[in-house]
């Protein structure tokens, strides 16, 4: 009985030590954003001619489709593009620590386990080295709307600041090169473009796939006379 005051002394400082190291860590997160956020604030990419702008490819799997209704990121993958290169050895991937069950059909179409993520890193951690790993580049996913909204909500919840990458989407391309194209799913662009899918809904594997296929109509956007974002934005406003 005599230890037990000692114990909880212990216990105490311990906690403390603990919460100090996460504010610490938190700080050095937040400070890191910031610095991010003020390059990011200060990049014209509309400019830079799509061949020389550099991109990092993304793609995330989810236990659904609504973050505002509590869903969650359960993996994040991503590979870099430079000067029209993908880079195959400058990728990233994680799991992500889930708090809620994955539905089955999630586990059956992902092949990733709730036992999986019980040990996976916290989601605050994988941001912040994603956001080292992309620096200041552009975003680009396969019909972005998905991992804009995660990255967004998630931003906003867990750095208390709105998302300031760019994201661009692999339609924007398509829909300026191949007007009348009546494809949407990643795995019909592969097949059509003979692109090898391995590993669908990898996030890795399919961000690799989907860095293929922005490479591929980079080349037929600047083709037909639009060198810049700035062009196929233009462009994209004549069609709507």
């Amino acid at each position: 009985m005599a230890f037990e005051p000692i114990i909880h002394l212990m216990r105490g400082i311990q906690t403390r030590l603990t919460g100090n190291m996460q504010s610490v860590d938190n700080a050095q997160h937040m400070a890191f954003l910031r610095q991010m956020q003020r390059e990011l604030n200060q990049q014209e990419v509309l400019k830079i001619p799509l061949h020389q702008l550099d991109v990092v490819v993304l793609d995330i799997e989810t236990t659904g489709f609504y973050p505002e209704k509590g869903d969650e990121i359960i993996s994040i993958g991503a590979i870099k593009i430079k000067k029209g290169i993908v880079l195959e050895d400058q990728s990233f991937y994680s799991l992500i620590h889930c708090k809620r069950e994955i539905p089955k059909e999630v586990t059956d179409l992902t092949s990733i386990t709730n036992e999986q993520v019980k040990n996976a890193p916290l989601l605050l951690d994988v941001l912040v080295h994603f956001f080292k790993f992309t620096q200041n580049s552009p975003l680009v996913a396969h019909h972005s709307n998905h991992e804009k909204n995660f990255l967004q909500h998630t931003s906003r919840q867990l750095f208390r600041s709105p998302l300031k990458h760019r994201i661009l989407d692999t339609s924007f391309l398509y829909r300026v090169a191949e007007p009348n194209v009546k494809m949407v799913r990643l795995e019909e662009f592969c097949e059509f473009h003979q692109i090898p899918i391995i590993n669908r809904h990898n996030a890795l594997e399919d961000a690799k796939v989907t860095a293929k296929l922005w490479c591929i109509y980079v080349e037929k956007v600047v083709e037909i006379g639009c060198l810049t974002l700035r062009d196929v934005y233009e462009k994209l406003a004549l069609l709507k």
